[in-house]
């Protein structure tokens, strides 16, 4: 039982109404594959992974084997894609657990095809990886011919179910990376279907490639091979639009709009007032005296620290809510421990509520004003939050 009072909420309805909305907008003729990878960006796979599927997710993403027995274990009847591939021994876990591997070295195939063997699995179906462009994982387009013959082997039993690349500029305006990236997809979808092999699955785009109303170019390519769409979005799931560039949705601004509108953060973090004290002018407030008191000051301890998660950068520089209003951070952020300035908010107790990202009355602090104070990007802010703090349902 937890009694720290340190907490993540985590709202299930939330996670469905997004997952609905981003179906709706990618239209009929588009699959989204719900990435829960990273123990769902921080907000908990055991509570998101089932709320998806209940709202009528097919597909799961994971970056993990370990990830996906996990999944698997939430989700019996969902496909679930292990995006990072396998690594060597794992190959047995993947084919006992239904996991979907996404592949593109060799290796991986000889781990595999002797996982089969050895599980007598007469077909496991893959999805190839393409590198468009990004250079992080994934086959060259050019150098396909002999990953594909591997394919025709009569002793395999790997089928090619999917062909997938991620772009990684979809929230550029110009659109002319992920253009770029789309054409050097298209070769590979050429030389796959020029080996005779059908793959029945184009897996590419992300959660800025769905709000900028790309389904559409994803979806003619895909159609052009006789396959279906799927696109994997992430942070949009959790209720944030990507921060883009300021031109970002241009061709369909509505989307976007409506995106902002409709899309509903998942996750709150909360604690409490853990105590409350009053300083004289010259008091020091943390470790190595960054802030002096100037005056005389009421201060508020709150159980939020940096192995919390809460970034060390924010001493000094950030706030948080109480009573609905923002009280300063001052001092350095201690492992366990924060200090607020709540001088101007009266009758502040202990037990009183710190919402430390989220909604307090009229006021709020999300995820990217965490990310632009400490110089990183909301994703990171998210996985950060510590496993010691514990993910509640509401």
């Amino acid at each position: 039982m937890h009694t720290r009072p340190c907490r993540v909420e985590i709202s299930t309805q939330a996670v469905e109404d997004n997952y609905r909305f981003l179906a709706h907008l990618a239209g009929p003729q588009v699959q989204l594959l719900a990435i829960v990878k990273a123990n769902a960006y921080g907000h908990s796979l055991q509570l998101c992974a089932p709320a998806v599927v209940h709202a009528g997710a097919h597909w799961l993403g994971v970056t993990s084997v370990e990830e996906g027995i996990e999944a698997r274990l939430l989700c019996p009847e969902a496909r679930i894609l292990v995006i990072g591939g396998a690594f060597p021994g794992q190959g047995r876990d993947i084919v006992r657990h239904k996991l979907t591997p996404v592949l593109w070295d060799p290796w991986q195939f000889d781990e595999l095809e002797a996982a089969a063997r050895q599980e007598d699995a007469r077909s496991l179906s893959v999805h190839l990886e393409i590198d468009t462009g990004m250079s992080r994982q994934g086959a060259d387009p050019e150098s396909l011919a002999p990953l594909l013959a591997r394919f025709h082997r009569d002793s395999s039993s790997l089928r090619l179910e999917g062909v997938m690349t991620h772009l990684y500029a979809a929230d550029e305006a110009d659109e002319r990376v992920t253009g770029d990236q789309l054409e050097r997809m298209e070769i590979a979808l050429s030389r796959i279907r020029s080996a005779g092999i059908h793959a029945g699955v184009l897996n590419v785009g992300n959660s800025a490639a769905l709000l900028a109303n790309q389904a559409h170019k994803i979806s003619d390519l895909a159609s052009r091979y006789e396959m279906k769409t799927l696109m994997r979005p992430g942070l949009a799931l959790y209720g944030l639009v990507p921060d883009c560039d300021p031109a970002f949705g241009a061709a369909d601004p509505l989307s976007l709009t409506e995106a902002r509108r409709e899309l509903c953060p998942v996750l709150s973090w909360k604690s409490q007032v853990v105590s409350v004290r009053s300083v004289a002018p010259g008091t020091v407030v943390g470790y190595n005296g960054t802030f002096v008191a100037t005056e005389s000051m009421r201060l508020a301890l709150v159980a939020v620290g940096y192995a919390d998660g809460l970034d060390r950068k924010l001493g000094n520089h950030f706030s948080l809510l109480v009573h609905g209003q923002r009280a300063p951070l001052i001092g350095r952020i201690s492992m366990d421990q924060s200090v607020i300035d709540i001088t101007d908010i009266p009758d502040v107790a202990v037990g009183d509520e710190v919402v430390i990202l989220g909604r307090q009355g009229n006021e709020s602090i999300t995820a990217f004003d965490h990310a632009n104070a400490a110089g990183t990007i909301p994703w990171e802010i998210f996985t950060r939050i510590g496993a010691r703090v514990p993910r509640v349902e509401i």
